[in-house]
């Protein structure tokens, strides 16, 4: 049973940087297509980047260029590094991952989520 972790998130000033984590357990984080999604107060969930199990990323144009994601298999962990953080930015933030390759944005897609971890940020 996969089970995933978030951790990292906090309050932060616009400008500011964070970084989240979601850490696997009970399967091979290498074998796993990920993902971060956000949904935010009174906003549906949307797509923030998707790295597949062979590295191919792909973001959402809101975040290109602030966010990075990336994924150190040896710790099982995905992480999503956040710079120039906006008020719209705010939210609660999901890890999500499948089995396999996969670079899509759609969540219906994705078989296993954590719990969130919530991102403020104030300007």
């Amino acid at each position: 049973q996969v089970q995933l972790v978030e951790s990292g998130g906090s309050s932060a000033q616009a400008g500011g940087s964070l970084r989240l984590s979601c850490v696997v357990s009970g399967y091979d984080a290498s074998r796993l297509s990920m993902a971060w999604f956000r949904q935010g107060p009174g906003k549906e969930r949307e797509h923030v980047a998707t790295i597949a199990n062979v590295g191919t990323i792909k973001y959402a144009d809101s975040v290109k260029g602030r966010f990075t994601i990336s994924k150190d298999d040896a710790k099982n962990t995905l992480y999503l590094q956040m710079n120039s953080l906006k008020p719209e930015d705010t939210a609660m933030y999901y890890c999500a991952a499948l089995s396999g390759w996969a670079i899509t944005t759609n969540p219906d897609l994705f078989d296993y989520w954590g719990q969130g971890t919530q991102v403020t940020v104030s300007s």
